[in-house]
Formats: structure tokens, C-alpha cells, sequence
């Protein structure tokens, strides 16, 4: 966050002072903030961008209410990509994005993980029962308060009458990706995560997906943001909604849905 906020302020002083354009005082990158469950698709689609128009863009990645709560205290975002329509709508109501922007591009999905070399076995039907299968240890999850893959999760748990018996039990993790590697390093033996987080770390497997009806639809939606004044930014939001930018987000398994705007 501080690189970003010295690359912004920099290019501002370059404009006030007249500075001919050098590689101090380059065109400012475009800056997203983007929920960490984006982090291997939106590298590859910005690196794309980059190459193909020399423009380069900044990304910082983070739970999608944390990043929410920067943009509404003025943090210098361009765009906000979030991992569910709540906290879109949060920092719509702030008045802090353009709303003729907003777009709900990518779906996931929820995902039941364990260790590469888990022998857990779990089907995720009601009247599930997942203490057995923790034994000692946590199940990780996003903080189920905020971050919205920890909001899906207990939506799921509650869903399938397995709430209560594991509320008590929960690794709660600051975003996705950290509940993901709590997983990973063996620290917990099962952890909730998106579909896409699981194709990311092969030392993970998917032992069960939930129901789709078993929680809200995991709906990414993306806008500029009311503060930006970087002529780029609406450039890279056209690209993330184009047919080039799909190949990269449909590799990492999510689900392009078109074009959407929400006023």
C-alpha cells in the first residue's frame, strides 16, 4: 500500500511541476484493488495488458472488505474488482464508485479442501456432520463476518445443519488466500475456499464442492472508482470485460457471465 500511495502521489507532483515525461515521471499505473481469490487470473490478464499497450497497472491484493473500507477513506484505487456483490453495493452507497461502471463479470465457486495426501472423505448434503472428520483440529475460512468467502462458507454450513457443531472450531483468516495456505501447510485438515484458490496451490485437493443452493451466488463484480482520474482505467476495465481477458480468467476457473451493470 505504500508503494502504491508514493507511485500516486509521485505522478501528481509530476503533473503540478511540468516534468517532462521520464521513467520517474511516467503515465501513473492504473490501481486495483482486488479480492486475493483474483490474484493468479488478474496477474496474467494485467501482464497481458501491459504488453499489449505498454501501460502498466498496480494491483493490491486483500479480503474484499478491507479494501472496501480503504476506498471509502479516500485510499487512491482506480478500480475495486470484489468477490461479492455486498461490499460493491458498501462502497456504492459511500457514493465512491461510478455506477455506470459497475459490473458483475465472474463467478466461482465454494470448494470443501484438505491436504494433497488427505484420506478425508466428506459429502456435503444436509444434515452434514463435520466434527469426525476434523478431529482435533479447525476448519479454515475467511473471517465469516466480512470477508466474503468466509460469509458464503458459514451460508453453506448453516444450510447444511453443520454450523453449530463447528462454529466453536474455526481457523478464521484474513482473506481466502490465508485460509487456503493454512490448509496447505497442514495447520488445519479442512479449509473453505473458492474452486479457483484450489486449482491454484497443488498442495491442496478438492474433496467435495458445495451445492450451489447451499449459499448466495459467488458474483465478482468490478467498477471504476469515483476518485479516479487515470484516462487508463476505463481502458483496463474494457479490457477485463473483452474476449482476450476471458481466455485468463476461465484458465483459473472462473466463469466469465457478460456484462451487468448495477445502478
Amino acid at each position: 500500500m505504500v508503494q502504491i500511495r508514493r507511485a500516486w502521489l509521485g505522478a501528481i507532483l509530476c503533473l503540478v511541476l511540468g516534468v517532462a515525461r521520464t521513467p520517474a515521471c511516467a503515465e501513473a499505473p492504473v490501481v486495483v484493488f482486488a479480492a486475493a481469490s483474483l490474484k493468479n487470473a488478474l496477474d496474467d490478464v494485467s501482464g497481458a495488458w501491459t504488453k499489449a499497450t505498454g501501460k502498466t497497472v498496480r494491483i493490491s491484493y486483500a479480503a474484499s472488505s478491507a479494501l472496501a473500507k480503504q476506498i471509502e477513506v479516500g485510499a487512491p484505487a482506480d478500480l475495486f474488482f470484489s468477490a461479492d456483490l455486498a461490499w460493491m453495493d458498501y462502497v456504492a452507497g459511500k457514493g465512491s464508485i461510478q455506477a455506470s461502471t459497475r459490473t458483475s463479470l465472474l463467478r466461482n465457486a465454494l470448494v470443501l479442501i484438505a491436504p494433497k495426501d488427505s484420506s478425508l472423505t466428506v459429502d456435503l448434503k444436509p444434515g452434514l456432520d463435520l466434527t469426525k472428520a476434523l478431529g482435533e483440529g479447525r476448519i479454515a475460512m475467511g473471517n465469516v463476518e466480512a470477508v466474503p468467502a468466509g460469509k458464503y462458507g458459514k451460508a453453506a454450513l448453516e444450510t447444511l445443519g453443520a454450523w453449530d457443531s463447528v462454529k466453536d472450531r474455526v481457523a478464521q483468516a484474513e482473506n481466502v488466500r490465508a485460509a487456503l495456505l493454512l490448509v496447505a501447510r497442514g495447520e488445519a485438515p479442512l479449509g473453505i475456499v473458492y474452486a479457483t484458490d484450489a486449482i491454484s496451490d497443488t498442495s491442496v485437493k478438492v474433496i467435495a464442492a458445495f451445492p450451489a443452493a447451499s449459499h448466495p451466488p459467488v458474483i465478482y463484480p468490478v467498477a471504476l472508482t469515483k476518485a479516479s482520474t487515470n484516462p487508463d482505467a476505463a481502458d483496463f476495465l474494457a479490457y477485463l470485460r473483452s474476449p482476450a481477458a476471458r481466455v485468463f480468467f476461465e484458465r483459473q476457473g472462473f466463469s466469465v457471465i457478460g456484462v451487468e451493470n448495477r445502478t
